[in-house]
């Protein structure tokens, strides 16, 4: 199979970007199934004119802004078959666009102190998450005000109650996988999160059977 071309696009305020954004690159290109372009900062790249000829976005962004042309390109990208991965701050961006947290299934709402906590496998049978089992990290954890209707793949316990770490869901003809883990450079490096990075991205961004 070729290698799935895809648009690894970070930005935003807050979270380190260029940091994060970097281990990212690293750990798709070691894997082997990923044709990767890094952009930073530039939404022009979510315009339909130059976010066509890619398979996958792969998207790290915090806070910002997003124009209507923008937008678009990435929901008619998405929609016309094409995969999406979501990552941390993903959930946190364009607050004043209720169409683009519809499309990522959810938005932050808080989250408690940096610490090490547990992430337990709710659906072991998808492919992203298949033959997992749960894992620590240490790491931002976002509470997420979320759809019901998306899957959850992963959780983990805050005050009781279980929060999603890692779900997908459909758009159309594409397919959407958001992950709440990686605050930071480090976070980024954990065995989980690249496990889950790299098995979402290769399931948002391979062709439809």
């Amino acid at each position: 199979m070729d290698r799935i071309k895809t648009l690894l696009l970070v930005g935003g305020k807050i979270h380190d970007f260029k940091g994060c954004g970097q281990v990212i690159e690293d750990i798709l290109r070691a894997d082997g199934r990923f044709d990767v372009i890094k952009v930073e900062e530039d939404l022009s790249a979510l315009e339909t004119v130059k976010i066509t000829s890619y398979d996958l976005l792969v998207f790290y962004y915090t806070v910002g802004e997003i124009s209507d042309a923008q937008l678009n390109g990435l929901s008619h990208f998405i929609a016309q078959g094409k995969g999406f991965v979501g990552i941390h701050s993903t959930a946190d961006s364009f607050r004043d666009s209720p169409d683009y947290r519809a499309f990522i299934g959810g938005y932050f709402v808080t989250h408690p102190r940096f610490r090490q906590y547990q992430v337990s496998i709710v659906d072991p049978e998808h492919p992203i998450t298949k033959d997992m089992v749960e894992f620590t990290v240490e790491d931002e954890q976002y509470i997420l005000d979320y759809d019901s209707r998306v899957n959850i793949l992963c959780s983990a316990l805050w005050r009781g109650k279980a929060m999603p770490v890692a779900w997908t869901k459909p758009w159309g003809k594409g397919r959407v996988f958001y992950l709440a883990l990686g605050h930071n450079p480090e976070a980024c490096r954990q065995e989980g999160f690249r496990i889950l990075l790299t098995r979402g991205a290769f399931w948002a961004g391979k062709p439809a059977e």
